[in-house]
């Protein structure tokens, strides 16, 4: 009926080590397409606790068990212990996701460091960070990144103008309903088409109006049942390739029979002309379960 695309992305070391090959696997043998999109700098995950003055971080993480999903060790990186370089010490892993056939892409370079500090800095900081994963990116696959995927779905106008001079052709950085250009107040082109993520997340679900691990796959389901629509799921390398790939597993069983293909984000790219794509404005808000302002998909642009 529709198409629904995978978008994974992979935030810490040990998601990379065990999360991304049991991925790889998993998806490898049900033939399904997917984008996998790195953190390729060090993981300072420990770095996060700050985010504990934000409303609503409390209770994600009560509802999420951080803790058993992302391990002690990991909680420490960047705080206690130091912060291992994922780009440098895994790039064999990586380089594995696109010998197996998947797309990868450009998560961050440092995943709290960019979705702690992009909304109150520069257009500059927002260009270097970026290069500095891209760099890194070419290092690793020996080509240039195609696709980028904002941490945290932190996003704005100077993040959008770096991935144009950067070179990313398509991008999924914001939360929407359908594909999308962003531009300025006068409709000029701000960056690359957006490919917004539509579905929820499943720890934006887990532990929500009596939703648990058990059942969060129907509440999914019930949501692309007799869609038509291209959708963008984003799953990450730390829960539906570990303690809850059991979940997935349901998911991806659950699309096909409804007739949804699984494909990534490089698919419904390719199937779209640029020029024939709706114009909206970036804007900034809340999603139900999650910590935070967000980028969203804004107004539609009338010139």
């Amino acid at each position: 009926m529709a198409r629904i695309a995978l978008k994974i992305d992979v935030d810490t070391w040990r998601g990379t080590r065990e999360g991304v090959p049991a991925l790889v696997r998993l998806l490898a043998a049900e033939r399904c397409g997917a984008s996998f999109l790195f953190s390729l700098g060090p993981d300072h995950t420990g770095r996060a606790i700050l985010r504990v003055l934000r409303p609503g971080f409390l209770g994600k993480v009560s509802r999420t068990s951080v803790l058993e999903h992302y391990g002690l060790r990991t909680l420490l990186h960047g705080v206690l212990l130091p912060g291992p370089d994922i780009g440098r010490r895994e790039a064999a892993t990586l380089r594995s996701v696109r010998d197996a056939g998947f797309e990868v892409g450009v998560h961050c370079w440092d995943h709290v460091r960019w979705q702690d500090r992009l909304l109150s800095r520069d257009d500059a900081w927002a260009e270097r960070e970026m290069r500095r994963a891209l760099q890194r990116h070419a290092e690793v696959f020996g080509a240039p990144a195609r696709l980028h995927g904002a941490a945290g779905w932190q996003f704005n106008p100077a993040a959008a103008r770096a991935e144009t001079a950067l070179g990313i052709e398509f991008a999924s950085d914001t939360r929407g309903s359908h594909a999308f250009v962003p531009v300025a107040d006068d409709g000029t082109a701000l960056g690359p088409p957006q490919y917004p993520t539509t579905l929820p997340t499943l720890d934006e679900l887990i532990g929500v109006d009596g939703t648990t691990a058990d059942n969060v796959h129907q509440h999914l389901l019930e949501r692309t049942e007799r869609t038509a629509q291209d959708q963008v799921y984003t799953l990450h390398a730390e829960l539906e390739g570990m303690k809850l790939r059991d979940v997935f597993e349901r998911l991806i069983a659950g699309w096909r029979a409804q007739g949804h293909e699984l494909v990534a984000l490089g698919a419904l790219h390719g199937a779209r002309s640029t020029e024939t794509l709706p114009r909206h404005r970036l804007a900034l808000g809340s999603v139900p379960g999650r910590s935070g302002l967000l980028a969203l998909q804004g107004a539609a642009w009338q010139g």
